[in-house]
């Protein structure tokens, strides 16, 4: 019993620990509401901001040259950059969850 409750709690950090994955589905609604304004989703052509059809594709951001990763997306999300505001207090962890799901199947 005492090695069945210790691999219980050793399994804890592992399972509060882990990211889940977002939803594209809810990431496409909050892109309509929140991002639509100044991106194209399906283009590449610039809007107010760089459009961002095929983003996780590229190489490096359009905005600050940084790799094209998570967390660079999600550093960018959350201090903005050229024009494009902060949403760090905007957008709850769960929404740049499914943001990120959404921009991956551009």
């Amino acid at each position: 019993m005492r090695a069945g409750l210790i691999a219980a709690f050793l399994a804890v950090p592992l399972v509060v620990g882990q990211q889940t994955a977002g939803s594209a589905e809810k990431g496409n609604e909050l892109f309509d509401e929140q991002c639509a304004s100044c991106h194209f989703a399906y283009s590449a052509d610039r809007k107010t901001g760089p459009g961002l059809k095929l983003l996780f594709a590229k190489e490096k951001l359009e905005s600050n040259g940084k790799p094209v990763t998570d967390s660079n997306v999600l550093d960018l999300l959350d201090k903005g950059a050229k024009g494009m505001p902060a949403f760090k207090e905007a957008f709850s962890a769960d929404d740049k969850s499914d943001l990120l799901a959404y921009l991956k199947t551009l």
